[in-house]
């Protein structure tokens, strides 16, 4: 009977094109052997993408950047919670916060990307050679492991691991993971029908080594910047490998929301070193519920929520900011978040200012106002409107612009400037050649398609039109996000913002998520997960390997 053998650390790659590893010796009682298995030559890495929120950020080292208000060199300024205990823990700390303290430490201009997230592997990992050493040095620290941790873990052992030796005949088998994916029912994946991973794709995707890679980036600056500091990423990590006396010419990237309009910016500056892009949930023409969250602060439920759902909404929500004085002064001056808006190419109007009236005992809702109608960007840039997104008096907090209300304006209408120049011209309408994407389109996940201010009719003899509500003025803000509006200086009204109304996966709507069809190669609307939680879906798991390997059939 052979020795029995166990997996050691992976290799590590040398310039002159040699691999090295480490062991220990042991007792020669021991008899177990050591394996190192030998990557092949052909690199593709891996780079995953994450959404807003989904990247560590921390006060910056570099003395390039400002320094924070609120926290010393490198002290961590966002993490988003790993687990139950974690998530309420961290709620309560945010809560806690007051709108000041909020703009201190999310303050764009004075943070950097922390790669010293989290980052729980499973003790299985042993059997793959794979350490949190190298976890690190694969930049996986940089993301939200909860939200991540089971893509980049996944991907790193699927994808390198595509055929085993059947002990018993002693032949060559797929390994079983992939005859899941090619088992998987494409009608997990929204489709009909799909075509099957052949045998003869996996064995030319298995003469190819897969690193896979994560790519953190400061998600309330401009996607643009983003895209450049991705770029970068690219272009080091195929240079390291070329160095290391391997052939590395193109990347994959696998994105999820915000993520995929970084990817698409910067695929469009280097086309040539993107093999292919994977888009998970983008929200590719924009989500309404960015206006709705910064107007109003964030919602703590939804219609289609279970309780425990609806517990973790809340949780969120405090996180987040509940009420608009604690939103506006984070989000009212992020290009980043405000990119996140619907752009010129979402479907309007979207926007909608409602009168429910009293007939014959029944409510009867009433659309007189229909919004944004041209240029979505002249509704961001009002700030005077009672219905208005921004609200100055409330974006500046902290004082960072020194309690000048002209220069709080001029900060907000240039955060408004870039999100249109990055909508307009870095993304418009491209995607990558190779391009495949999924999205949510589940009932079961409502998202907000469009955002309804409701107000009910006194009743007291007053005609509400579109002008007299347009011009109507706000008389102060109500509980939930809430407004109280005078109309001709007389009728009173109380709007608050209705609840989602439209499938999608809980954030992003459907026809968002659909935005890339007729762009890319094929696109699956998906139902089951929500939208933070995408890539811990099985069945998505199973389609994000599916499409690389058909990706990789794309090499010469």
């Amino acid at each position: 009977m052979a020795d029995p053998t166990r997996p050691l650390p992976n290799l590590v790659p040398q310039p002159d094109g040699s691999w090295t590893g480490r062991t220990v010796l042991t007792p020669t009682a021991f008899t177990t052997r050591g394996r190192f298995t030998l990557p092949p030559s052909k690199v593709i890495p891996v780079i995953v993408v994450p959404g807003i929120m989904g990247s560590n950020l921390r006060a910056a080292t570099s003395p390039a950047k400002r320094a924070n208000k609120a926290l010393s060199p490198g002290e961590a300024a966002w993490r988003a919670p790993n687990g139950k205990f974690e998530g309420l823990k961290t709620a309560r700390k945010w809560r806690e916060l007051t709108p000041k303290v909020r703009q201190k430490i999310l303050d764009p201009d004075t943070l950097e990307v922390d790669a010293r997230g989290d980052i729980h592997l499973p003790l299985e990992a042993r059997n793959y050679g794979l350490s949190e050493a190298e976890a690190r040095l694969l930049r996986w620290g940089e993301v939200h492991w909860d939200s991540y941790g089971a893509l980049l873990y996944g991907l790193h052992v699927g994808l390198n691991h595509t055929f085993d030796m059947d002990p018993l005949d002693n032949v060559r088998v797929i390994c079983r993971h992939w005859r899941d994916v090619i088992a998987c029912d494409p009608a997990r994946w929204g489709v009909r029908t799909t075509e099957k991973i052949t045998e003869t794709e996996l064995e030319k995707h298995a003469q190819y080594y897969f690193p896979v890679y994560a790519c953190g980036y400061n998600w309330l600056e401009s996607c643009e910047v983003s895209a450049k500091q991705l770029r970068r990423r690219i272009e080091r990590t195929i240079a390291f490998w070329t160095e290391s006396k391997r052939s590395c010419e193109k990347v994959i990237l696998v994105t999820h929301s915000m993520g995929g309009l970084v990817a698409r910016a910067c695929a469009k500056q280097i086309p040539e070193r993107i093999l292919g892009v994977v888009h998970g949930a983008m929200p590719a023409l924009g989500a309404p519920v960015c206006y709705r969250r910064i107007a109003c602060g964030t919602e703590k439920w939804s219609p289609t929520n279970g309780k425990v759902d609806n517990m973790k909404a809340e949780a969120v929500a405090d996180i987040l900011g509940t009420q608009p004085e604690t939103t506006m002064a984070v989000m009212g001056t992020s290009p980043g978040v405000l990119e996140l808006l619907p752009n010129h190419r979402y479907p309007q109007p979207w926007l909608h200012l409602n009168i429910v009236s009293r007939v014959n005992n029944k409510d009867v809702s009433r659309g007189v106002v229909h919004l944004p109608v041209g240029n979505p960007y002249d509704l961001y840039r009002d700030l005077d409107s009672w219905y208005r997104m921004v609200d100055p008096a409330l974006a500046d907090p902290a004082r960072k612009y020194h309690g000048d209300e002209n220069a709080v304006r001029g900060a907000i209408g240039m955060a408004i400037d870039q999100a249109e120049h990055f909508h307009r011209n870095m993304l418009d309408t491209y995607y990558h050649p190779n391009t495949y994407a999924f999205y949510g389109a589940d009932p079961e996940q409502m998202a907000f398609g469009a955002i309804h201010w409701v107000a009910r009719d006194p009743g007291k003899g007053g005609v509400f039109t579109e002008a007299n509500l347009r011009s109507a003025t706000r008389a102060g803000y109500g509980q939930g996000g809430g407004r109280k509006v005078r109309v001709e200086g007389r009728s009173e009204l109380h709007f608050v913002p209705a609840r989602q109304d439209a499938a999608g996966d809980g954030t992003v709507p459907q026809q968002s998520g659909a935005g890339p069809r007729g762009q890319a190669g094929q696109v699956f609307d998906m139902r089951g997960f929500d939208h933070q939680d995408a890539y811990n879906h099985d069945a998505v798991l199973l389609l994000t390997q599916h499409l690389i390997v058909k990706l990789v059939q794309k090499m010469p």
